[in-house]
């Protein structure tokens, strides 16, 4: 399902989507704040491109591939909502990654916003949720700004902070007006 934004083209991955996937997400750079670390060759980017277009055919949502409206042809990053399992409960997840030359443009925060619309409005979801590691300041942004609210902690990480559970729920995420907070 093909969405777009202002500046974004927000559409399903695809297996012409692998050597992009794996060039933003084996970048030392984009993972600063992942646990995980990056991933370490195309057999890994393979088996998580694969889940995310199963996530497609079984749920009719999950993790976009992103590229801008004037250059369609490069892949930015990779987000969206989807299902997770954390916290005891299968939840709805926002969660994005993106090339670090995307970085510092408001990208992060119009995907947020239009995955928690999508989300709210056509899934009918009464709540969404993301998590973020305590010192990735710019995500905790990108998060607040969209409405959400810290509502837990997650202690999955052993030796480190526990990551923070973020929520926005059905009409929290607006302001009066309808429109996404700023």
């Amino acid at each position: 399902m093909l969405r777009t934004t202002a500046r974004l083209i927000l559409r399903p991955p695809e297996a012409s989507d692998l050597a992009r996937l794996f060039a933003i997400h084996s970048d030392p750079v984009t993972n600063l704040f992942n646990p995980a670390g990056p991933m370490r060759d195309l057999d890994q980017a393979n088996a998580v491109l694969k889940d995310w277009i199963a996530h497609w055919v079984e749920n009719g949502f999950g993790q976009w591939a992103i590229t801008r409206r004037d250059a369609m042809d490069e892949v930015i990053g990779f987000g969206g909502i989807a299902l997770r399992q954390y916290l005891d409960v299968e939840r709805l997840n926002l969660g994005y990654r993106f090339a670090s030359n995307a970085w510092g443009k408001g990208y992060a925060t119009e995907l947020a916003g239009t995955a928690m619309a999508y989300g709210f409005d056509e899934l009918q979801v009464h709540d969404i949720f993301a998590l973020v590691r305590p010192a990735h300041l710019a995500s905790i942004r990108v998060l607040e700004k969209t409405g959400m609210q810290l509502v837990d902690t997650l202690d999955d990480v052993p030796g480190q902070l526990p990551s923070l559970v973020y929520k926005a729920s059905r009409c929290s995420n607006e302001s009066p007006s309808g429109q996404l907070k700023d």
